[in-house]
């Protein structure tokens, strides 16, 4: 793998195209998988759920924190799902899906996935940095809570700082979703370097804009969804949308001579 660059990596994945259609499939085979094998799905959902309401308790004074907190959630939640994919693709394969499958996944023999780990947890910091720094200075008056961002950041008619920190937002999310949405499960299935899987990342989304654009889309929603229903949603969104983004993979890596990763 050392003596290829990443391009010639990224190169060697065959790509599939898509239609509008196909983002609606996945999340109908994504359910499957979690009816399926729904004891390591709701254990992982169990676990972001409870993180968030950690962050509620903690952050709850704090909205300024508590919002970038939550929307940097959306830049490091393709990490959470590592070990569905796993499960997923054991499922694919007819071998044992449990909840050992998935913990098996979070202990790779090298460190491809942490180093991704690490280049979203340092987006999803700078997001909460950025998101404070810009409530805080610009807020005409102090925000401590949902009520205070509604009135003060969303519903001001004298400023577009609302506008400007979800402009912000989707600055940052845009690229960072299009290096995520095949990456990572690429990186466990395969040998590949960090960077190649990002390129073929890039070239899945590049190749069908507008339905990888609609797939992004349904995450963000479903997502919001989960954490509007007192993040009691996120304990089935998170697996569901999880094992839906291994078939996503599946069908925009069509095929690939990369090595299988150990």
């Amino acid at each position: 793998m050392a003596s290829e660059s990443a391009l010639q990596q990224s190169n060697r994945c065959q790509l599939g195209t898509i239609s509008y259609a196909t983002p609606f499939n996945w999340l109908a085979r994504g359910w499957w998988d979690m009816l399926h094998k729904p004891v390591p799905a709701l254990a992982h959902g169990l676990v972001v759920a409870l993180f968030g309401i950690v962050l509620l308790w903690v952050a709850h004074r704090q909205f300024w924190l508590l919002a970038g907190a939550f929307s940097g959630f959306l830049l490091i939640g393709p990490l959470a799902a590592t070990g569905l994919y796993a499960v997923s693709r054991a499922i694919e394969r007819g071998q044992e899906a449990t909840l050992s499958t998935a913990l098996a996944a979070w202990r790779p023999s090298d460190h491809r996935l942490v180093l991704f780990g690490v280049l979203l947890a340092a987006a999803g910091t700078g997001w909460v940095l950025t998101s404070a720094s810009l409530i805080t200075a610009f807020a005409p008056q102090a925000v401590h809570d949902p009520l205070d961002f509604l009135k003060i950041v969303v519903l001001d008619e004298q400023s577009y700082l609302f506008e400007t920190w979800l402009a912000l937002g989707g600055v940052l999310v845009a690229p960072v979703y299009a290096s995520s949405v095949v990456a990572i499960p690429l990186l466990l299935e395969r040998r590949i370097s960090v960077l190649g899987a990002v390129l073929t990342s890039w070239r899945a989304v590049m190749q069908s804009p507008g339905p990888m654009a609609l797939w992004g889309a349904l995450l963000l929603g479903i997502t919001f969804i989960g954490m509007s229903t007192l993040l009691l949603g996120l304990v089935v969104a998170v697996p569901w949308l999880s094992y839906a983004s291994w078939h996503a993979y599946r069908d925009l890596v069509v095929s690939t001579d990369l090595p299988e990763a150990s």
